[in-house]
């Protein structure tokens, strides 16, 4: 593994950030077992179009230390100071990814006037929503410790990689930097066994009530969050837009880069440029 870029960090958090400071601002947030790097082309086309992209290391990702317990909870406590931190004053554009969307829809719902846009890729936010088969096992006592601590950097690489036909081995380096004590390994334990979908049914229309600019970006492929999902956004969010990348499965931003930057760049810079 190489050695960590050690990044800039705020409210406790890691995080990368390119375009100018004084540059509208958009916060983009990974899922797991991802980290910011998955958002280093998407900020860099940000930032082409003068706009300022800052994503952060979720707690116990990548260069952000541990908060345990690791809950959903938590997590999206720690964006708000996060948001807080790097925007105290204009709302942001809101890009999510995976478990990036249980956390920051939640904190966008809750904090509607904080939001100028958003763009939503391969997650979920229904409260009759189903853990997938991986998720299921990590939820179990016992089966999920004994997953993660099996989680040796080859077997993370041969897992993760298997499932995204883009990631090289610098991309898994970067990836298993959230993985590589038990620490580590047991927080992401408390993210998946500390909430239940159906504690969204107290989000129910909030998400629709945002009313921004919405963009549903979704890999066709992904077997983790349908296709169908991505429809159910849209049907869900008024005037939202759906856009899927053939080809791209789960992790999209790495099986179809810049792609997908390009997409979230042009949206967001239409949306608050």
């Amino acid at each position: 593994m190489t050695d960590a870029p050690h990044l800039p960090t705020a409210a406790g958090l890691a995080y990368r950030a390119g375009g100018p400071e004084d540059g509208p601002l958009a916060v983009c947030l990974h899922g797991w077992p991802e980290s910011s790097w998955m958002w280093r082309s998407t900020l860099a086309a940000l930032a082409a179009r003068g706009i300022r992209g800052v994503a952060p290391d979720l707690a116990g990702f990548g260069e952000s230390p541990v908060n345990r317990p690791g809950s959903w909870t938590s997590h999206v406590a720690e964006l708000g100071a996060f948001v807080d931190a790097v925007s105290p004053d204009a709302p942001v554009a809101l890009c999510v990814h995976d478990w990036g969307g249980l956390i920051g829809l939640r904190w966008a719902c809750d904090n509607p006037d904080r939001v100028s846009a958003l763009t939503i890729s391969d997650t979920g936010f229904f409260p009759d929503g189903e853990w997938h088969d991986l998720a299921k096992g990590l939820r179990t006592p016992d089966v999920g410790e004994e997953l993660v601590r099996g989680l040796t950097r080859e077997a993370f690489g041969a897992a993760v990689g298997g499932l995204s036909k883009g990631m090289d081995d610098g991309d898994i380096d970067e990836y298993f930097r959230g993985f590589a004590t038990d620490e580590q390994r047991l927080a992401h334990l408390d993210l998946y066994r500390s909430g239940e979908f159906s504690e969204l049914e107290a989000y129910d229309g909030k998400l629709a009530a945002i009313g921004v600019p919405t963009l549903i970006l979704w890999g066709a492929d992904d077997v983790f969050a349908p296709i169908s999902g991505a429809h159910r956004f849209v049907a869900e969010i008024p005037g939202a837009e759906l856009s899927v990348i053939e080809g791209a499965g789960h992790f999209v931003a790495d099986d179809a880069p810049e792609e997908f930057a390009e997409q979230v760049a042009t949206f967001v810079a239409k949306a608050i440029g």
